[in-house]
């Protein structure tokens, strides 16, 4: 009888449970039960929870276990009756005693006398080796068991809806609570874990009212499950105070993209349909035309109708629809798609509805994870000057150093188990910091110095008669100099493409060119470009104006309905696709990928390669699947590289990078002597890379008289001028 047997009978009985759940159940029937648990007790009452009302199942299963279980029940009930070991009132050395005490025995044995002079064969240098394995597999099971409950739990949270999590995570009383109470958050001391891993251990988290805070980390450092603690109020948040977490796209269905906004806040939603319902009860009561029979019902009805009236004009529920419009047109949605159901949208238009709802609701705290993953330069333009005059608190997670320094009133930098506060945007951060780090690098030097200074002289005179008074006082100095540990070392990362060789132009040009996926709707309309070896080129512009487009007419994925796509015979071009992570095979390691795309070279070679974008050590042999967004793009970048390309197409290629791996881009591009053509929303990666700005829309791609701040500042003002 195994774990799988005891499986594959709850699935046939209960076909609808969860896996996990029956995972679960059947590791702690087989193995995981403690010696005196009733084991089919407690596998009846984690089954009822299932079950329901269909009792005869229940029945049936458990008739089935309790014979499964049936040798297995035996044994524990065999060693339960088995004597055991008690306890003695106090500890007593049987070896100082006149007369051994197992003469008591029946049998008379005498083991001291037996044992007395023999040397002991115990290999305890084994004992202890076998004993940390003991330990060390209690505590695994203890951790596996933590991890199971956790897992369980979160498939809890998972089931709530949306409106279920809202509700209960900000109460309809939050609101009217809020009066005259303060909206700053201080906790002085928080711990947040990630399973047995420690994100933060005693951290203060201090957010004042109306204040927008940029979250910045590496990669894995745990800033967006210090959202998530916030954002299900395991961090204790005052319960006055409404959070709203951005972090997954909306799940598409036929509800309408406007009204999808609407219903984002729960409460609204909930007592406009309220109000529908008091205004048919008093219809359904002015019909029955009998005033003093229903006088009480009707006076109760209308109290509770006033209520609702006053809740709704506290939330300006009639400016809703207005409200979701402007926000969805600011985001990239106009009147057409406002009216399709939001299953019609892709992922990355579905997180932007998501971020509309959010930004709809206005909670007291608004918590966002990299929301510029998902959007254009267009809609992020908007975005920036849309939370500028945010009224609440934000708390944003992003590698976007142009976001942040036009959106944060404040830094946050998580590390080392803290949480560290600087005043002003990015930029300001990244000065004071590096002074900050400076002046803890001298402070910890000059005590080092000072620290040997003292040491060299106490040893030198510490048995010295004469000087040994000395010596002493030294050493007490020494003992009581505060201790100051090294500051942090500045991690930085270097990514290097190997030098092009050259080409006679001209090396990839389009000239008159015209594509559109339907014959009646055009995307690009006689469009000329050229690329050279010293292109810098950026193209920006509206999601569906044709950016990715034009690069896979270069590429040649697509092929123009008219016109011409000129390409040198020798000429190699290396294209990162905005969902890279669909080209790499996720059940390969880096090397063995590597390998199946390149193959010829030495195990070492491949490492080494990697190496140059740092996927060094066991992260090149690992499944591709374990690793990060930023791991993945490392590899796609170095897949890029193997090619030894002459130009580069790049779409979205900062995504997934964190701002180390961002600057590493940066400097690798700026020395490298190929083409690059780029398509970016981040706005500091355009200004270092490239040298021209190329914008697409209305079918034509034209160049941009001005820098990406004066292109920023059109799309906002052009929004802005829309009625």
């Amino acid at each position: 009888m195994s774990e799988e047997d005891i499986a594959e009978e709850i699935r046939a009985v209960f076909p609808g449970t969860e896996e996990i759940i029956v995972q679960y159940l059947a590791g702690y029937l087989v193995d995981d039960a403690g010696e005196d648990e009733d084991v089919l007790q407690i596998g009846r009452e984690i089954l009822q929870s299932v079950a329901g009302n269909n009792h005869e199942a229940l029945e049936r299963i458990m008739q089935k276990l309790g014979e499964l279980l049936q040798d297995q029940l035996r044994a524990r009930q065999k060693s339960k009756a088995q004597p055991k070991l008690q306890k003695l009132d106090k500890v007593m050395d049987m070896s100082k005693t006149q007369l051994s005490r197992t003469l008591v025995m029946n049998e008379a044995v005498d083991l001291e006398s037996i044992n007395k002079g023999k040397a002991s064969r115990v290999d305890f240098k084994k004992l202890e080796k076998q004993e940390a394995k003991l330990r060390a597999k209690i505590e695994k099971r203890a951790k596996r068991d933590l991890y199971e409950g956790s897992k369980l739990l979160d498939a809890h949270k998972k089931q709530q809806s949306y409106e279920e999590m809202f509700m209960k995570i900000n109460p309809l009383a939050a609101s009217s609570n809020a009066k005259n109470k303060s909206k700053d958050i201080h906790l002085p001391s928080i711990d947040v874990s990630f399973g047995s891993n420690k994100i933060l251990s005693g951290a203060s988290l201090t957010l004042a009212h109306g204040k927008r805070y940029g979250l910045i980390g590496r990669n894995g450092i745990g800033k967006s499950t210090l959202l998530r603690h916030i954002a299900l109020r395991e961090v204790p948040i005052p319960a006055h105070i409404t959070i709203l977490f951005v972090e997954q796209e909306i799940i598409g269905d036929d509800t309408l993209a406007i009204d999808s906004v609407l219903k984002a806040d729960v409460w609204r939603d909930h007592l406009l349909k309220e109000q529908v319902s008091l205004d048919a009860k008093l219809a359904e009561l002015d019909a029955e035309n009998d005033d003093k029979r229903f006088e009480d019902a009707r006076e109760e009805l209308s109290v509770r109708l006033a209520d609702v009236h006053a809740q709704l004009a506290e939330m300006d529920a009639a400016g809703g629809p207005a409200r979701a419009a402007a926000l969805l047109a600011g985001l990239g949605f106009d009147e057409k798609d406002q009216q399709r159901p939001t299953r019609s949208f892709s992922g990355g238009w579905r997180m932007r509805l998501a971020l509309a709802r959010a930004l709809f609701v206005k909670p007291a705290l608004l918590l966002l994870d990299e929301p510029s993953n998902h959007i254009d330069l267009n809609a992020l333009a908007w975005l920036e000057d849309y939370l500028q005059t945010w009224p609440g608190t934000i708390l944003v997670v992003s590698h976007d150093r142009a976001f942040l320094d036009a959106v944060a009133t404040d830094i946050v930098h998580q590390h080392s188990g803290r949480l560290d506060y600087y005043k002003g945007n990015f930029s300001q951060f990244y000065s004071t910091k590096s002074e900050r780090d400076k002046n803890l690098r001298k402070e910890y030097d000059t005590q080092m110095e000072y620290r040997k200074h003292l040491q060299a002289f106490i040893d030198r005179w510490r048995y010295n008669a004469n000087r040994a008074a000395q010596a002493q006082m030294k050493i007490k100095i020494l003992e009581k100099l505060p201790e100051i540990h090294p500051p942090d070392e500045e991690e930085s990362e270097t990514f290097k493409f190997p030098e092009t060789d050259k080409l006679s132009p001209p090396l990839l040009q389009m000239s008159e060119v015209t594509f559109g996926y339907q014959p009646d709707q055009l995307i690009l309309k006689n469009v000329y470009f050229d690329i050279g070896l010293d292109s810098r080129i950026a193209l920006v512009g509206a999601n569906g104006a044709g950016k990715s487009t034009l690069v896979k007419l270069l590429t040649g994925e697509l092929n123009p309905k008219s016109g011409h796509v000129t390409r040198n015979g020798r000429l190699r071009v290396g294209y990162f696709a905005q969902h890279h992570v669909d080209t790499l095979d996720a059940t390969m390691s880096p090397v063995q990928f590597l390998a199946s795309r390149f193959p010829g070279r030495t195990e070492q070679e491949y490492r080494g390669h990697l190496g140059n974008f740092q996927i060094s050590g066991m992260t090149g042999l690992q499944q591709i699947s374990t690793l990060s967004g930023g791991q993945k793009s490392r590899v796609a970048f170095s897949l890029l590289s193997l090619q030894q390309p002459h130009i580069l197409l790049l779409d979205e290629p900062t995504n997934h990078l964190d701002i180390e791996g961002l600057d590493a881009l940066m400097k690798a591009l700026q020395v490298w002597n190929g083409g690059v053509i780029v398509i970016s929303h981040d706005e500091r990666f355009i200004t270092s890379v490239a040298k021209e700005l190329w914008v697409c829309g209305d079918g034509t791609v034209a160049k941009f008289r001005g820098d990406v701040q004066a292109y920023k500042q059109l799309i906002v003002n052009n929004i802005k001028l829309k009625p």
